[in-house]
């Protein structure tokens, strides 16, 4: 039976840690001379409605490390949902391919294409989530600590889908979630009640705070992320004036652990949510979790598909 890989949450504790586990040894096979060809033969098609740098390289370079291979499909070549229906993409692509990547607007695309497919779907970001990236992250953290058990990580600024996957895998491998955030930009409902079944289960402690000078106070990590996420455009003067409290700057960093480090999904709007000084100073690890979204990918990829 294929198995997906949608949310963060539709996996167990132990899972995620098996695959960060696996990330980790797909790592230092890579750094030692190369994979073996686990994926040989199998090829991932790669659905993209919209622009990208790191999940379509990583992607394209994790199947070929292993052996596969990677077919790209902007968004004219097939018009999801529009040129043609979404379960006709899905059932004709399940007898092309051997999994789908698909990086949408809508979640319910996503959805659909799953619900579709015969081949394992991969939800290479939604304007819900992100979980691929998510793996990257918390492989980041564990490099740099050795676990996510009992960190503090504060996310500052938009309440948007890479706040969503990164909460979810902080409660579920028993991180403290914070958030800091203005009035109007709070994480989905759905997603922080999902998180406190999470942190229930696993002792995470999670706050939803607006003082990000508060809510960096003991942190090991920071994260923070565009104001502006693409097809908010409309919305950017309008967040540009909100979010200047929330920048993250060397006063900030300052105010948390002397060990924080300092992460962002990229791309980064330096001067923003994030200054120069902190993006390029000795707490940023913005660049290994970049990269480390090919060896967490490989992993995902492994774990689907792999036989």
């Amino acid at each position: 039976m294929k198995r997906d890989f949608i949310h963060v949450s539709d996996y167990s504790a132990t899972e995620l840690q098996a695959m960060l586990d696996l990330a980790v040894q797909l790592k230092k096979e890579w750094q030692a001379g190369g994979n073996p060809p686990l994926l040989k033969g199998k090829v991932l098609g790669m659905i993209f409605q919209k622009p990208s740098l790191r999940t379509r390289v990583s992607f394209d370079m994790a199947m070929r490390h292993l052996g596969g291979d990677a077919l790209y499909l902007s968004p004219n070549e097939i018009g999801l949902g529009q040129r043609e229906s979404i379960a006709d993409v899905a059932r004709v692509l399940s007898g092309y391919v051997d999994a789908i990547m698909a990086r949408v607007f809508a979640h319910d695309h996503v959805l659909e294409l799953a619900k579709w497919s015969t081949v394992p779907v991969i939800n290479g970001l939604s304007d819900y989530n992100h979980p691929c990236q998510a793996m990257a992250d918390a492989l980041t953290i564990q490099e740099e600590f050795g676990s996510l058990k009992g960190l503090n990580v504060t996310f500052v600024g938009d309440g948007n889908n890479v706040a969503v996957s990164l909460m979810h895998i902080c409660t579920k491998l028993g991180a403290n979630f914070t958030i800091a955030c203005p009035e109007g930009y709070d994480l989905p409902p759905q997603a922080v009640e999902l998180a406190r079944f999470f942190a229930s289960t696993s002792g995470s402690r999670l706050r939803f705070l607006r003082d990000p000078h508060e809510a960096v106070r003991d942190a090991h990590v920071i994260y923070t992320d565009t104001w502006t996420s693409m097809g908010q455009e409309a919305e950017a003067k309008k967040r540009e004036a909100v979010f200047p409290p929330y920048q993250v700057n060397a006063a900030l960093v300052a105010e948390a652990r002397p060990d924080v480090i300092v992460m962002h999904c990229l791309p980064a709007h330096r001067g923003q949510e994030l200054t120069d000084e902190v993006a390029d100073g000795p707490h940023s690890r913005i660049f290994p979790q970049a990269h480390n979204r090919l060896h967490a990918q490989k992993a995902i990829l492994v774990k689907l598909l792999a036989s």
